[in-house]
């Protein structure tokens, strides 16, 4: 099986907690015979962000036209996104909340995968039409504060954002979930809080391996 782990963390171990998570994956599955495992860290590739330069680019590459400096990484950069992506049975994306939402970088990598044609296209009358149903999606998270309470919920807009494209948009499988969270609220617990969510971590890489076994 092909597996990608996406790393949306550039903060060391010691001050991490879902850097904590991503080197809690990556040891549980090292032994694992059956997976072949790719890493896409976003703190380490050339991303630039989408803007006009992308749909100027497009017209440019149709007609055969040279482009600037920036358009060819934006498109390098998207394409490789896209490559890495394509090829995965399983995506464990691996990330904090970061001011209510998910790192930038984090959604640039979503930017670069979110296209018709690619992961969806319309239907004759406007519907979408799922182009990768088959991939398995799991989410790693953590956030210091409390948000799984009804009033706290709607403010989080990183693990619903990435359920919101990947489940809803792409109409893929969100197979697990594991979030560390509370631990910054509640600093006389966050030890427990840590420690536990870690084991979820090593139950679900666990589960990663063995059932594609």
């Amino acid at each position: 099986m092909n597996l990608l782990v996406v790393k949306a963390n550039n903060r060391p171990v010691s001050e991490g907690v879902s850097s904590k998570m991503y080197e809690t994956f990556m040891e549980s599955i090292k032994d694992a015979k059956n997976l072949n495992v790719s890493v896409y860290d976003v703190f380490e590739e050339d991303m630039p962000y989408i803007g006009q330069e992308l749909f100027d680019a497009g017209k440019k590459l149709q007609i055969g036209e040279e482009l600037s400096e920036y358009e060819q990484r934006l498109i390098t950069a998207k394409q490789k996104a896209k490559d890495v992506f394509a090829t995965a049975d399983t995506v464990v994306f691996i990330f904090p909340l970061w001011n209510l939402n998910v790192p930038a970088r984090l959604h640039t990598f979503v930017d670069y995968i979110d296209e018709a044609g690619y992961t969806f296209k319309y239907a004759a009358d406007g519907s979408p039409v799922y182009l990768m149903p088959e991939k398995e999606i799991v989410l790693i998270n953590s956030r210091g504060g409390d948000y799984s309470s009804p009033q706290m919920q709607p403010m989080e807009h990183a693990v619903n954002y990435m359920r919101s494209i990947f489940a809803g948009m792409f109409g893929m499988q969100v197979t697990d979930e594991v979030i560390i969270e509370g631990h910054n609220a509640r600093p006389h617990e966050a030890e427990e809080i840590i420690a536990k969510g870690l084991t979820k971590v090593e139950e679900v890489a666990e589960k990663v391996m063995y059932q594609h076994a």
